[in-house]
This record gives C-alpha cells, sequence and structure tokens, in this order.
C-alpha cells in the first residue's frame, strides 16, 4: 500500500531542480519531505580506469541505475527506509558508504532524466520540468563543477559540447511534455512553487484522511 507522494521535478544541469526542491522543502519542514538527486544512482564504475570513467556519457539514460532508483522510490513510498547511494563526482565512482534515509510523507525527485524513463515516470504523482535557458544553465553547470566538483573550465566546456547539450535536445527537452506542470526560471519562479506547495498540501490531507 502506498503511504507517500512522489513529487518529480526535472530538466536541464543547472536549471534549478534543486533549488525548487529545497524551497518546497523549507515550506512544508523537514520531518514531511525530504530529496532524492538522481545523480546520486549514477551506476557504479569503480572497475574501469578513470580516464575511461571520465569520458563516459554521464548524460545518457544508460548512465544510471535507474532500477535501483525505481525500486528505492517504491519502498520509500511504502514507508520502508533504504540504504542510499552516495556518488563521488571527483572520480565519478560510487562509494562503499551508504545513507539511510527514512521514510517521509513526500519524497522530491530530482534529476536530468526522470521524465524520459517510463517506469519511473510512472511512479510520481506530480511530475515538474524546470524551463530554464541553456546559456543560464551552463554558466551555473561551469561555476559548480569547478567550485563543487574539481573539475577544470576546459573539462566542463568539453562535456557540455560533446554530451550535456546533445543529450539535452534528445532526451531532456522531449521528456517535458511528460510534465503535469512547466516552471519557467526555475526557482525565482515563487508563484508557481507556491501554488505546486499548495497541490502538495491538498494531496498529503487526502492521504491522512
Amino acid at each position: 500500500m502506498k503511504k507517500g507522494i512522489l513529487i518529480g521535478i526535472a530538466g536541464a544541469s543547472g536549471s534549478g531542480k534543486t533549488l525548487v526542491a529545497r524551497t518546497i522543502i523549507e515550506s512544508l519542514g523537514e520531518k514531511k519531505a525530504i530529496m532524492i538527486q538522481e545523480d546520486s544512482y549514477y551506476k557504479d564504475l569503480t572497475d574501469i580506469p578513470y580516464d575511461d570513467r571520465a569520458g563516459k556519457n554521464f548524460d545518457h539514460p544508460d548512465a544510471f541505475d535507474h532500477h535501483l532508483l525505481i525500486r528505492q522510490l517504491s519502498e520509500l513510498a511504502g514507508g520502508m527506509a533504504i540504504s542510499h547511494p552516495v556518488y563521488d563526482y571527483s572520480t565519478h565512482s560510487r562509494t562503499t558508504e551508504t545513507r539511510r534515509i527514512e521514510a517521509h510523507p513526500i519524497v522530491i525527485l530530482e534529476g536530468i532524466l526522470i521524465l524520459a524513463e517510463p517506469a519511473l515516470r510512472d511512479l510520481l504523482d506530480i511530475k515538474i520540468f524546470i524551463d530554464t535557458p541553456l546559456d543560464t544553465c551552463f554558466i551555473r553547470r561551469l561555476r559548480r563543477d569547478i567550485h563543487e566538483r574539481g573539475r577544470s573550465v576546459d573539462s566542463v566546456i568539453q562535456q557540455y559540447t560533446d554530451t550535456v547539450r546533445p543529450m539535452y535536445l534528445q532526451f531532456i527537452e522531449p521528456s517535458k511534455r511528460y510534465a503535469d506542470i512547466i516552471i519557467p526560471r526555475g526557482g525565482k519562479n515563487l508563484i508557481a512553487i507556491d501554488i505546486i506547495t499548495a497541490k502538495i498540501r491538498a494531496l498529503l490531507s487526502d492521504f491522512e484522511n
């Protein structure tokens, strides 16, 4: 029996998905809602050399262990705790550690390809797409990958040119047709976030009653 509400937030890398998710959680309260990130479910590549790992296409659906993500989302929605994987972006590998996450009434999943995967999409009660201009997304990604993930400027630009932008056009942008709500301007669109939060509260009330 389903005991929780699953919310999906998709969009390009750097579109503002995480900010929208955190704003919703702040409004609802951390005891009510928790965020799961698709990025944590990259396939484990520790068995191949680093240079080969770094050259992988991390923006293709095959880069993710969606089977594990789907199983763990179903467990959270059913009221069970999970052992959430921990991914190291600097080494392009999954660590041996896991993080225990307890079930919450609301689980917010954010990721670039969550609306492109039918089995994952079908689990979601509300599907959201953040529609942000690609030049804005690139600037945000450049800053993040340099300061938080230990990447060089050249490597970020090459990855964006070779895989990020092409995969956005092939998989991510077309997936927005599956969204229930499309939010322009991401986390700065407070009116849209307020409307979504009100809908989540209504769904939560139905669950609790």
